[in-house]
């Protein structure tokens, strides 16, 4: 079985998220795969994932609604 471009972009590197932390809180993040996330419930942020690159960037992330 094949996979298509669209399910390979959507997947990150496990490696990757053990070594990605949130940039204001240095906390360790979560990966929400059904909405493309790393979630840092120390920030209360989510940091978005385009096209399978993490945007670090706090003015790019969403506050959490919890």
């Amino acid at each position: 079985m094949t996979e298509s471009v669209t399910e390979t972009a959507n997947r990150i590197d496990p490696k990757l998220l053990e070594i990605l932390v949130c940039p204001l809180t240095k906390a360790t993040l979560e990966y929400d795969a059904a909405k493309q996330e790393l979630i840092s419930r120390a920030a209360k942020l989510a940091y978005p994932i385009r096209d399978g690159i993490p945007i670090m960037l706090p003015e790019e992330a969403r506050p959490l609604d919890e």
